[in-house]
C-alpha cells in the first residue's frame, strides 16, 4: 500500500542542494555580502560576484510564515545556520553573538567589554529563515554619524574625537514578525458637542455673553476587521530599546531574502534572548493597543467615553528574521553610550553626554537677551 510522503518540516536543517555554496571563482575563498557593491564579494582577492534572482531561488525558495499556535505547543529546533558557528556571551550586557566565519571575539560588539565567554549552543533555538541584507555601506554610515555629531549643540567638544573611533560594527539583530487577523466588536458612549449662550459680568462690571460647550451622549456600537502584517518585536538585548524604536521600521514585508550564510559571513549576528513565547505576548499587547485605537476612530461624534472592545485573533503566524544595524558603542566619562543606524534605510539615532558649561552659557545668553528686550520695551 503506497502512502503519501510526509509534509516537509519548515524547521528541518537545509540539505546541501537548498543552500547555495558561493565561492570565489578566482581564488576559491568564501564569498561575503558587500553592502557597497550590493553583491557577493571575496574578502581575499576582491572579486565581485553579482547577485541575481536565480541565486536567491537556490537559497531555499519562498519565505514561509509559521503557525504560531503549533510552534508554541511543540517547540521545534531551527533549520540550521548552514555552516558551523561559534557563540559568545558578554558578561556585561549579556548579549550573545554568533559567528559563522570562524572568527573569535575579543570584545563585545555591543558594549565594548572584554568580558566575553564561549556560550553553549542551544539545540532548541529557532534559527532565522530570512533576513534583510545590509544596504547602507560603512562609508555612508560614517558620513551620517559625522553629520549627527555636528548637530549636537550641547555635546562636549571632545565628543567627536572620543566617539568617532573604530568601534563602528555591522550587526544583524534578531527580530520576530507576526501576522494575524482580528475581529473586534466595540461599544461606547459617543459624545456630540453643542453650545449655548450665557451672560456673565466681566471684571469691569459690564455684562457680556459667551459660548459654553456641552456634550450630548448617545450609545454607539460597531465592528472591526483588520489584518496585522509583519508586526515587529525585537529579540535583542544588546541594543538599547529606545534607540532601536527610533530607527524602525525595517521593510520586512517586501525586501526579505531567504537566509544563507553568505549574507552573514564577515558580520556579527546576535542570537535572540526574547524567545518566541515572550515575543508573542509582547505582540499581542501591541495589537490590543492598536485595536483599541482603531475602534476608537470608528466611534461617531466629537468625543467618546466608556469604550469597551471584545476582540478575537485568528491565523496568527510568525517569522524569525535578521535585520541590519550599524552600531557605535563608546564610553565618555564613566557612562556608556550607543549610536544606532538602520543598515537598510540609513535612519540614525544616538545617545550623547551633555556639556553643562555649554548649557550654562546658553542660559546666560538667553537671560541677557531677555533683559535687553525688556529694557528696549520699557524705553
Amino acid at each position: 500500500m503506497n502512502s503519501s510522503p510526509p509534509a516537509p518540516d519548515p524547521f528541518a536543517p537545509p540539505s546541501t542542494t537548498m543552500v547555495a555554496k558561493h565561492v570565489c571563482p578566482e581564488c576559491g575563498g568564501n564569498l561575503e555580502w558587500n553592502a557597497k557593491a550590493q553583491s557577493l564579494k571575496c574578502p581575499y582577492c576582491g572579486t565581485v560576484v553579482p547577485w541575481s534572482e536565480e541565486q536567491q531561488k537556490q537559497l531555499g525558495g519562498d519565505i514561509v510564515e509559521q503557525d504560531l499556535a503549533a510552534a508554541l505547543a511543540n517547540p521545534a529546533t531551527g533549520r540550521g545556520w548552514g555552516e558551523a558557528r561559534r557563540e559568545y556571551q558578554c558578561q556585561n550586557c549579556r548579549a550573545i553573538s554568533v559567528f559563522v566565519d570562524g572568527r573569535v571575539a575579543a570584545r563585545c560588539d555591543f558594549c565594548g567589554s572584554p568580558a566575553i565567554q564561549a556560550h553553549e549552543e542551544r539545540n532548541d533555538a529557532i534559527t532565522p529563515q530570512s533576513l534583510l541584507p545590509f544596504k547602507i555601506s560603512d562609508g555612508q554610515v560614517r558620513d551620517l554619524i559625522r553629520k549627527w555629531y555636528g548637530s549636537r549643540w550641547f555635546a562636549p567638544n571632545k565628543l567627536k574625537s572620543a566617539a568617532l573611533t573604530d568601534t563602528l560594527k555591522g550587526i544583524y539583530l534578531p527580530y520576530w514578525t507576526f501576522d494575524a487577523h482580528v475581529q473586534a466588536e466595540w461599544r461606547a458612549d459617543a459624545g456630540y458637542y453643542y453650545y449655548t449662550t450665557e451672560q456673565y459680568r466681566d471684571s469691569n462690571g459690564n455684562i457680556s455673553t459667551r459660548q459654553v460647550q456641552h456634550v450630548r451622549w448617545e450609545p454607539a456600537a460597531g465592528s472591526l476587521q483588520h489584518f496585522f502584517d509583519d508586526e515587529l518585536v525585537a529579540g535583542t538585548v544588546g541594543v538599547h530599546p529606545a534607540l532601536l524604536h527610533k530607527v524602525e521600521p525595517f521593510p520586512t514585508t517586501t525586501d526579505l531574502k531567504p537566509y544563507s550564510p553568505e549574507f552573514v559571513r564577515g558580520w556579527t549576528v546576535e542570537r535572540y534572548q526574547v524567545d518566541l513565547r515572550r515575543a508573542a505576548d509582547v505582540n499581542e499587547g501591541d495589537m490590543d493597543q492598536q485595536v483599541q485605537s482603531l475602534c476608537a476612530q470608528q466611534v461617531p461624534g466629537d468625543t467618546y467615553r466608556n469604550l469597551q472592545v471584545q476582540r478575537a485573533y485568528q491565523g496568527r503566524t510568525f517569522k524569525h528574521v535578521l535585520v541590519p544595524v550599524w552600531l557605535v558603542s563608546y564610553t565618555y566619562g564613566a557612562k556608556s553610550y550607543q549610536i544606532v543606524a538602520n543598515g537598510y534605510t540609513g535612519q540614525i539615532a544616538g545617545e550623547q553626554p551633555y556639556s553643562w558649561v555649554k548649557i550654562a552659557f546658553a542660559v546666560l545668553c538667553a537671560i541677557i537677551l531677555i533683559g535687553i528686550f525688556l529694557s528696549l520695551s520699557q524705553n
